[in-house]
């Protein structure tokens, strides 16, 4: 009896203190999703070969990671690779100024290589039979925080890239996701 008092008191105890904190001076990994610093998502125009807006691309800090929204018309209906690349620019009409993936930490592509992921990796869109595709994507190798080296704030910037055709998973250096059909400037 006397040992499931006490394991009521501490237990009481450690409610009051944690209710009473309320997550102001608890670390960022205690924090429900609150970022070190607070920034401001990032909303950009994706950009087609032609130069036509095919539609937006979000991206918002997490506390472990970079949310990426998505939403896009003009597309072949199946899968898309799609995928954060190295520099921020988007010049038609094949967006190869955006360069690589973005992979700071110099690792192989796709989450099925053992040697991989790039930082830049994210898995399959989706487009409908409508050739419209909606989607988020947690991305945890990245971050909007400014001054690190997996920032896709970095100087000039990164890309967000749909390709033609899926991505394989496992092939260097972009999966095998074909030609670069839409474009977004990450700043």
């Amino acid at each position: 009896m006397k040992l499931r008092n006490i394991f009521l008191l501490v237990f009481s105890v450690l409610l009051i203190l944690l209710v009473s904190c309320e997550g102001k001076d608890l670390p960022v990994s205690a924090q429900m999703n609150e970022p070190a610093e607070k920034v401001q998502p990032i909303a950009q125009d994706i950009m087609d070969s032609k130069g036509s807006k095919m539609g937006t691309a979000t991206f918002t800090q997490l506390a472990k990671g970079v949310q990426v929204d998505v939403k896009v018309a003009g597309l072949k209906p199946g899968l898309h690779g799609i995928h954060i690349h190295e520099t921020g620019k988007c010049e038609q009409p094949d967006f190869k100024s955006a360069g690589g993936h973005f992979n700071p930490s110099m690792k192989e592509h796709g989450f099925d290589n053992p040697n991989g992921e790039h930082a830049g990796d994210i898995p399959n869109l989706v487009a409908g039979p409508d050739g419209t595709a909606e989607a988020q994507f947690v991305v945890t190798t990245v971050t909007l925080q400014k001054g690190v080296p997996n920032s896709l704030l970095k100087e000039g910037g990164t890309a967000l890239i749909i390709h033609a055709d899926p991505d394989d998973m496992h092939t260097n250096p972009a999966g095998n996701a074909g030609d670069r059909i839409g474009c977004a400037v990450i700043r």
